[in-house]
């Protein structure tokens, strides 16, 4: 993977992380760099669902795409969120 790829991946990231992180009510007790973490987990995981799903590809932007990253994010950060608080 060239350094652009990981660059877009981690802007990606900051960016799918803190759009799930906005969806969960409440505050959340997780760290940036958690987040970052979180968004780019459910990007990769999002774009590998939607493209199992076919809709991956499409004309224009990639609506299902995102708010299947975004929902996975939301998951992402309220587990971790609940887990963390359990400490």
């Amino acid at each position: 993977m060239e350094i652009s790829g990981i660059i877009s991946a981690i802007v990606i990231g900051i960016i799918i992380g803190v759009l799930g992180r906005l969806v969960v009510p409440g505050r959340q007790h997780i760290g940036v760099l958690w987040t970052i973490v979180v968004g780019i987990v459910a990007a990769l995981l999002g774009s590998a669902i939607a493209a199992g799903f076919g809709v991956a590809d499409t004309k224009g932007p990639d609506w299902i795409e995102w708010f299947i990253q975004i929902g996975l994010a939301a998951v992402g950060v309220a587990s971790l969120d609940r887990a963390l608080s359990r400490r």
